[in-house]
């Protein structure tokens, strides 16, 4: 909006909160939609960012058909609009898509190594199959298309309910409860900040690359090292505990972002230490809940 696009907004408000919008309210080019992509959409746009999916394991847990709905039906009916009104459209898909990775870091050729029918198929089966819609639609009907596979992402205003390891890290901190680690920490996780995934998702939708593209911070922790690093930045009480590894939780995880930087010019720019401070200087609504907002724009994300 601010380089002067109209902006239409569709969101049923399954992980989404109106007030992470209300400073758009009222804007002359800003509109708002309470609806389900997983309903025909009608209306005349030139681009379509289809950043739909609930991202985090609770989330797409506590109800997997509507997550796979989401992720098929949502995308047939977003190719469906961009093909009536000849729009480009981009596709927010996932590093889950690696599943548990034998390959280290993962390049966009890898195909994965992801378990089919165990709790997380509901997200990462889903991305891949709106991935394979992406492109039949491409050759098929001539869609102009863009695909992104997101890794961990984390800014201002995520869901304090997320449950993905970043928002957790610094709940439990901001409330002096004990840091969770699920396993022995040992597992890595690459984060990025929500201003560089946003760039990226406008550098690919805006370029001529139309194959998938890794949009991450190749920069690695384990989570026992992030959980530290989370310890300092908030300066807080809490002890750091472990409990049960979570069910085909991948062991590492670590964007190959080669085809962004020769491709669409895009890497990262902020570190995850000033994405953090950046994170503690947004504000905050009331003990323990800051204003996080993250990968996901729907950010997904791994």
């Amino acid at each position: 909006m601010m380089e002067g696009h109209e902006v239409i907004v569709l969101d049923n408000m399954f992980t989404g909160r109106k007030k992470n919008v209300q400073h758009w309210i009222g804007h002359p080019h800003f509109q708002m939609i309470i609806g389900d992509v997983v309903n025909p959409l009608y209306m005349e746009v030139d681009q379509i960012y289809h950043l739909a999916c609930p991202a985090s394991p609770p989330h797409y847990q506590y109800n997997p058909i509507k997550t796979i709905k989401t992720s098929t039906e949502g995308t047939l009916n977003m190719l469906g609009l961009a093909k009536r009104v000849k729009a480009r459209m981009l596709l927010t898909s996932t590093s889950e898509i690696y599943g548990d990775p034998e390959v280290h870091p993962q390049p966009e050729t890898y195909w994965g190594h992801v378990n089919a029918i165990g709790p997380r198929a509901c997200y990462d089966e889903g991305k891949r199959v709106a991935e394979t819609m992406m492109y039949a639609y491409k050759k098929q009907e001539g869609v102009d298309v863009r695909v992104a596979r997101i890794f961990n992402t984390f800014g201002p205003r995520m869901h304090p309910n997320d449950g993905r390891v970043v928002s957790n890290f610094i709940i439990q901190a901001l409330q002096g409860k004990p840091m969770t680690i699920y396993g022995e920490g040992a597992q890595t996780r690459s984060f990025q900040y929500v201003d560089d995934l946003v760039n990226g998702l406008m550098k690919l939708m805006n370029g001529d690359y139309d194959m998938p593209v890794n949009l991450g911070n190749p920069d690695e922790y384990t989570i026992k090292d992030f959980a530290t690093v989370i310890h300092k930045f908030t300066d807080t009480n809490s002890t750091i505990i472990h409990m049960p590894a979570t069910e085909d939780d991948p062991r590492q995880r670590k964007p190959d972002i080669t085809i962004a930087k020769s491709k669409i010019g895009w890497q990262p720019q902020v570190a995850v230490d000033e994405g953090i401070r950046k994170v503690r200087r947004s504000g905050s609504t009331s003990r323990g809940e800051r204003r996080f907002g993250v990968d996901s724009l729907g950010l997904r994300c791994g």
